[in-house]
């Protein structure tokens, strides 16, 4: 199986980088402005994408935030896992997130793509959490 994976410090502590990943105006500030909730099931629509991305989320402690992807599509996220483990970030005041997502088939052809856009994510992730402005990546 593939996986991405990203590693980045974030100047502030680790609560404001949870809410960021755990509610609805920390995920709407970087990810894309348009989410929605049933449970633990999380709903994200895009712009031109014909049905949302629907994401369980399995976990969320202080350590680690883990989501599943539950729905058909996309199709290449199928069964795959988004993990975000949160620490100390060394010698500084904030928090270091490690980034994964795993589960991709072998020679997957989006995955270039789905990198590409997870490290520009990672980067609004950053910036909401330091600034707390919201500046999603996607608006629907």
């Amino acid at each position: 199986m593939t996986e991405i994976n990203f590693q980045t410090d974030i100047a502030t502590d680790r609560a404001r980088v949870l809410e960021a990943l755990n509610t609805h105006d920390g995920l709407t500030g970087w990810w894309t402005n348009d989410v929605n909730r049933e449970g633990e099931v999380l709903f994200f629509n895009f712009p031109e994408v014909p049905e949302p991305f629907q994401l369980r989320r399995e976990r969320a402690d202080q350590d680690r935030v883990v989501w599943v992807n539950v729905g058909a599509f996309p199709p290449h996220w199928a069964g795959t896992t988004i993990t975000w483990q949160l620490t100390e970030a060394p010698g500084s005041a904030g928090t270091r997130v490690a980034f994964s997502h795993s589960g991709f088939g072998g020679g997957e052809s989006e995955l270039p793509m789905i990198t590409e856009t997870w490290g520009q994510l990672m980067t609004r992730l950053k910036g909401f959490a330091e600034t707390g402005e919201p500046d999603p990546f996607f608006t629907v």
